[in-house]
């Protein structure tokens, strides 16, 4: 039963070594010429002239959640498709009900202007 992980804990140790190697390649190998203008904390070209915990409009936490909501709701497609075979006829009607109740939200979502940055 554990025999079907073999290939995904392989991947995932070597994307992990991987990984390693690369970071500490990019350590070894990479340049180290640190200056005053480097190590300070604002690289911008002009000193901080407000607080550093500015308010943001509240339009971008909107569009950041309505992203990560439709982003999680499409995840669910891909196991769908993969196994839509098995599922029959009920699976199909079940995920056309929910792409619906998607669209319906979507469509709510463009008449209120949510999508709108201006």
């Amino acid at each position: 039963m554990l025999q079907g992980y073999l290939p995904i804990l392989i991947f995932l140790g070597v994307a992990l070594v991987m990984g390693g190697v690369i970071i500490l390649a990019g350590r070894l190998l990479g340049p180290h010429r640190p200056d005053s203008a480097k190590l300070s904390p604002y690289e911008c070209g002009f000193e901080a002239f407000e607080d550093a915990r500015m308010k943001f409009d509240v339009r971008y936490y909107l569009v950041a959640i309505l992203f990560i909501i439709f982003d999680l709701e499409i995840a669910f497609l891909f196991p769908w498709a993969v196994a839509l075979r098995e599922i029959g006829m009920f699976g199909f009607l079940s995920m056309m009900v929910f792409l619906g109740i998607l669209v319906v939200g979507f469509i709510y979502e463009w008449k209120k202007g949510a999508l709108e940055w201006e």
